[in-house]
């Protein structure tokens, strides 16, 4: 590890259409089942597209006192409420840290849009008197890493990217970077989105990139599929606590995996489409490896982006080919936003942690449905799940608008 500090997984804090909490995620991966509905918190009938992955029952005064609950829009609450999940799982006291060595990275490619348009409507109606007095606090992207600093009072580096739907994998790989080039000691990573209202669910129905198939819900989300037509819009967030490994063990932390390295690029190609030939998230991929000190061929799990779009899954194919060569017809791939859609933003953080929870627990989630394989996307991708001893090394692959790629590596803890 060329004498750089090492860094561990010790807590995940998740809120998402398939459960709330490490337990209920990983049950809900096990239940094999799909969270993707018809849309309730808005009337779709405008949209082609009338789907979408809810998270049903999300109560934030279960979690956050009256004040603060109300004085949060709803990707500040999933981003706090997953913070202080993540916390908990870790078994982390804070008020025994060095806090200003306690830092908070997020993603999200919204922030808070879906606040704002909610308030647009508002000011329409009542004019500025009934506009919500914290909505310029709320509608900025760094919200969500801002008021988790401010919650659990960590004064460290903090940051929020917008990175579009690689903005989750590339807070986990900066923070990881933070921790191991001596910056941090502590990092609470990850990324939020509540992108659910009509608006903003509209700009992506309008440029045709989410799925129609509105009357089997449950089959719309369809990774790597011949039948996969677009992706489906999810909500939710997912926090993880990184720490140094040294101090981690010290103090006893639940170990669940290694961060070994992680890197991002640009495919300067297109804002909506990928580069076809997969060559720039390949490079990744092979960046990301590197700064793990990684063989590609030690590499026995890789969880896709797989957003379920036509040309998306495509180029991570070839991606994954070029990155992995021969290996590649070996490894064990899958695409998970199947269970609970595409919630942009904190898609890698959630599939970060799936990944850590996969490795520590010896089972890698399959495919949901993958009935009829595409011959364009022609690697071992899971359907149905491996249960086994879990991989000592896996990939967690994501890509965003503008051409963004981001990938993390990952090592099953000794």
């Amino acid at each position: 590890m060329d004498g750089k500090r090492r860094v561990v997984i010790t807590g995940i804090g998740c809120v998402t259409p398939i459960g709330t909490g490490v337990e209920a995620l990983w049950e809900g991966l096990r239940a094999r089942r799909s969270a993707v509905r018809a849309i309730t918190r808005f009337d779709p009938t405008p949209f082609r597209s009338r789907i979408a992955a809810e998270i049903p029952d999300f109560r934030p005064q279960d979690f956050l006192d009256g004040r603060r609950a109300r004085r949060y829009d709803r990707f500040s609450q999933l981003a706090v409420v997953a913070a202080g999940l993540a916390l908990a799982h870790a078994e982390l006291a804070l008020e025994r840290e060095d806090r200003d060595r306690v830092g908070a990275m997020m993603g999200s490619a919204l922030g808070g849009v879906a606040h704002a348009e909610q308030q647009a409507a508002v000011y329409a109606a009542e004019g500025l008197k009934g506009v919500d007095p914290a909505l310029a606090l709320s509608v900025f992207g760094g919200a969500s890493s801002c008021n988790i600093a401010i919650e659990f009072g960590v004064t460290g580096v903090n940051s929020t990217n917008a990175m579009s739907c690689a903005s989750g994998t590339i807070a986990v790989g900066d923070a990881f970077h933070a921790i191991r080039d001596g910056r941090s000691d502590v990092m609470l990573a990850g990324g939020a989105e509540a992108p659910l209202a009509p608006l903003c669910y509209g700009a992506f129905a309008v440029i045709r990139a989410m799925s129609t198939r509105n009357d089997e819900p449950e089959a719309a989300s369809r990774p790597f599929d011949a039948g996969r037509d677009g992706f489906v819009m999810g909500e939710g967030a997912a926090v993880l606590v990184l720490e140094e490994r040294g101090r981690a063990l010290a103090r006893g932390a639940p170990v669940l995996a290694e961060l070994l390295g992680a890197a991002s690029t640009s495919d300067a190609y297109h804002m909506t489409a990928p580069r076809p030939d997969g060559s720039q998230a390949a490079r990744c991929l092979t960046l990301a490896l590197a700064d793990a000190h990684v063989a590609p061929e030690e590499v026995g799990y890789v969880n896709a982006h797989g957003s379920s779009t036509p040309l998306n899954d495509k180029a991570e194919t070839l991606a994954f080919k070029r990155a992995f060569g021969a290996h590649a017809a070996r490894l064990a791939v899958s695409g998970t936003k199947g269970y609970y859609g595409h919630p942009l933003g904190a898609s890698g953080a959630i599939e970060a942690a799936v990944t850590a929870l996969a490795l520590a627990r010896g089972w890698l989630p399959p495919t949901l449905n993958l009935d009829t394989r595409d011959p364009e996307c022609d690697l071992p991708y899971l359907e149905q799940p491996v249960a086994a001893r879990a991989p000592d090394v896996a990939v967690s692959n994501s890509f965003g608008f503008g051409g963004i790629n981001a990938a993390i590596v990952l090592g099953r803890s000794a």
